[in-house]
């Protein structure tokens, strides 16, 4: 039993590292104000031809989680609704202002879609690396397994009257989220010089940006860090139940020994392609190293929030109404059939991939958009 969980906080860990690498479609978004209103274009479609992979890998996150640990995806989605409903807004938002941005007979222009488009950029980003700081510094919340026996009140976990919205002043949750939102833009940038042919003026200005943002960036999981490794957490005993142990993600970042490694090679791999497009005129494939660099950290991360027996969704209520992956996981039976579904998943990636090589294999151009009857 205890495999099939830790393959689908696997399964897990890789979609939410996908989608952490992916949000530098949100990361362009942000930059549409900042950007020579000769090139808003340009960047609008680069990133639009994009956007659906982040959307669904966001909602395959989601039912992943709902398919391997329901009791999360009730005690979270269900409880903290204010903070999910916010990031659900944000993107949906989204989807509307790509598809209605230059749409003939347009009533509001493209600067509403623009502003709307930066809102997600920005907010989208910032939420979501919130939310994913609760899994290491803590929701408020109980469960009782108990009250779905209760006819008049058959709900499992209660939260704070904020529902979510707590975690937002959060000093550790708060530096996550800059840090994703920070390292979004930067990759946004890397992605705009591998893709886009602007000319020198454009491709310099978004070298400086990948700088200047990625060092923000840098300062930002610097402080998180430190905090993540001084915080402490529960761990699951023998018998069942949660004891509290300090420094619990510094202790599973050396037991589980094979994650040194792998922090280190995407932290280098990230700060490589940050400083290497930044500084040389001729690095085009920053996106490709700082996109894998990216995806090995955010998995250790996660990582060392769900194994070892560490409570991935501590509560700061009840230490006992904290969830692993051994005490909110499907059943047996469901996780079995879930996992030989789970085998199409390769056969999903290679078809992104190829949709992607496709879209990419020219840098976009100015001539280009004018000549294509789909524009964002």
């Amino acid at each position: 039993m205890y495999c099939l969980q830790a393959y689908w906080w696997l399964l897990i860990s890789v979609l939410g590292a996908l989608l952490v690498f992916l949000l530098f479609v949100q990361g362009g978004q942000s930059l549409i104000w900042s950007t020579h209103r000769d090139y808003r274009d340009l960047i609008v479609n680069s990133i639009g031809r994009k956007w659906e992979f982040t959307y669904t890998t966001l909602v395959v996150f989601g039912g992943a989680f709902f398919a391997s640990f329901p009791l999360f995806y009730s005690t979270s989605f269900g409880g903290a609704y204010w903070l999910w409903m916010l990031i659900l807004v944000s993107f949906v938002v989204q989807a509307f202002s790509f598809e209605f941005r230059r749409k003939h007979g347009n009533l509001y222009g493209t600067g509403t879609y623009d502003a709307l488009l930066t809102f997600n950029g920005l907010f989208g980003c910032v939420m979501l690396g919130i939310a994913v700081g609760m899994f290491f510094f803590g929701a408020e919340f109980t469960v009782s397994k108990g009250n779905i026996l209760n006819g008049s009140a058959p709900v499992i976990s209660q939260w704070s009257e904020t529902h979510g919205l707590e975690a937002m002043i959060v000093p550790g949750c708060l530096l996550l989220g800059f840090a994703v939102f920070f390292l979004a833009r930067a990759q946004a940038c890397m992605y705009f010089i591998n893709n886009i042919d602007g000319g020198n003026g454009f491709t310099q200005s978004m070298r400086i940006k990948t700088l200047f943002n990625g060092a923000i960036f840098a300062l930002l999981f610097i402080a998180f860090a430190i905090l993540l490794f001084m915080q402490g957490g529960y761990r699951m005993t023998p018998e069942g139940t949660f004891a509290y142990e300090p420094h619990i993600y510094w202790t599973n970042l050396w037991q589980m020994w094979w994650c040194v490694p792998i922090l280190l090679i995407g932290v280098v791999m990230v700060l490589f392609a940050i400083l290497r497009t930044a500084l040389c005129g001729t690095f085009f494939k920053g996106i490709w190293w700082s996109g894998i660099g990216t995806v090995l950290v955010v998995l250790v991360l996660f990582w060392l929030a769900g194994y070892n027996g560490t409570a991935y969704y501590p509560s700061l209520l009840d230490a006992q109404s904290s969830l692993s992956i051994t005490n909110s996981s499907s059943s047996h039976f469901t996780l079995v059939v879930m996992s030989w579904v789970s085998i199409l998943v390769p056969f999903v990636l290679a078809y992104i991939w190829y949709c992607w090589y496709k879209m990419n294999a020219t840098p976009l151009t100015q001539k280009e958009l004018q000549s294509d009857s789909h524009v964002y």
